[in-house]
């Protein structure tokens, strides 16, 4: 009887959860060896899916209501597990949480996200694990570290309206107020990105496009950026605007590293830690990963790339599902995988994969199964 078979992908973005994509792949494999016992291990990179990963592998899921990107009231939720707290930027002050016709660059906020760590520390976490990806602002933390305490203000001493647009006429910040249990807790900015906060790599000139802003939008945001950074510096912040990761999430890697202490770790690396993934690798005989898109970006920091990596140090065979697969096989193999079974191979419909995926999905481990047990 062959070992184990560890279920662990990332989503498949806009059709399946993590935990969906592991349910529909175990129910492939076991249509044809129903005698195999397999794990699931749905995963994450530190972006959407992070805190539903957590709690799939058995955090708490606790719903909190925070302020959304432009103001709207959001329900999220955060991962809990006795003094330990995963928090998604995401699903509190996402891109995703705007209409694609509506994105606001330069008044977008990241205050939601301050706010789900303030019920994170509310609820007993002494260790939050902020997982940062997909931000709607550019607001270098500002919203954040408003949410927790901090006060950013014109040369009046009025508080700034919310995002980074605002921030071109700061004058002072105010971490008097900052909650006094953030000096208490430690807090992990689990993130796949390395730009800085300014410059032609940073999170204006980098990002800010896909957030909509404008060329002159970009150069307006990167110098209200600048401008806030001094601001934290001479409040006594950490100089950290030119380390690797300070530009993540539209700035807000900075303001939790220069005011909330972070260290940075890569955020697929933290949440298979959370998970206990190397507990469920342990007598493995198969891996399946798997993601809606593999391709070049699943290379370089993604969830299946850090599960490949583990999997192969262990001499354990690694095989993928995916929507689409866009790497040669050479590409694969030097990543680990020594194959993928993707929808599209057996549906060209693209409307279709996405729509019926789970169905798909299964059909895809059958084969998969056959194959390798």
């Amino acid at each position: 009887m062959p070992g184990p078979v560890l279920i662990a992908p990332d989503k498949f973005k806009g059709s399946l959860t993590a935990a969906e994509v592991a349910e529909a792949v175990a129910a492939g494999l076991r249509r044809v060896r129903a005698d195999v016992e397999v794990r699931l291990a749905p995963v994450a990179d530190g972006g959407d899916g992070t805190v539903r990963a957590a709690v799939a592998s058995g955090y708490a899921a606790v719903p909190v209501r925070v302020t959304g990107p432009v103001g709207e009231p959001v329900d999220t939720e955060i991962a809990l597990h006795g003094e330990t707290a995963v928090v998604e930027l995401a699903s509190a002050s996402g891109l995703a949480l705007l209409d694609p016709d509506a994105l606001a660059p330069l008044s977008a906020s990241s205050v939601g996200t301050g706010e789900a760590i303030r019920a994170a520390l509310d609820a007993g976490a002494r260790t939050v694990v902020l997982g940062v990806g997909g931000s709607a602002s550019t607001d270098g933390g500002a919203g954040m570290l408003t949410a927790l305490g901090a006060r950013v203000l014109d040369a009046a001493g009025n508080p700034l309206p919310p995002g980074g647009g605002p921030l071109a006429e700061v004058a002072e910040v105010d971490l008097s107020g900052l909650d006094p249990r953030l000096a208490e807790t430690d807090v992990i900015l689990a993130s796949d990105v390395d730009n800085p906060l300014l410059g032609p790599n940073g999170a204006a000139h980098v990002y800010g496009p896909q957030k909509g802003a404008t060329p002159d939008q970009v150069r307006f945001l990167d110098e209200a950026l600048a401008r806030f950074a001094r601001a934290v510096l001479a409040a006594g912040g950490r100089d950290v605007a030119d380390q690797p990761g300070a530009g993540a999430a539209g700035g807000v890697g900075y303001g939790a590293l220069a005011v909330l202490g972070a260290r940075m770790r890569p955020g697929v690396d933290v949440i298979l830690e959370l998970i206990g993934f190397d507990r469920l690798l342990a007598g493995a005989g198969l891996v399946v990963i798997g993601e809606g898109s593999i391709d070049e970006q699943t290379l370089h920091g993604k969830g299946p790339a850090g599960v490949a990596a583990r999997a192969a140090a262990e001499g354990v065979p690694v095989v993928a599902v995916a929507g689409r697969c866009q790497l040669a096989p050479e590409r694969l193999r030097e990543a680990g995988i020594e194959g993928v079974y993707a929808l599209a191979d057996v549906e060209p419909d693209a409307q279709r994969c996405i729509r019926e995926a789970a169905t798909l999905l299964a059909d895809v481990a059958e084969q998969l199964a056959k194959n390798h047990l």
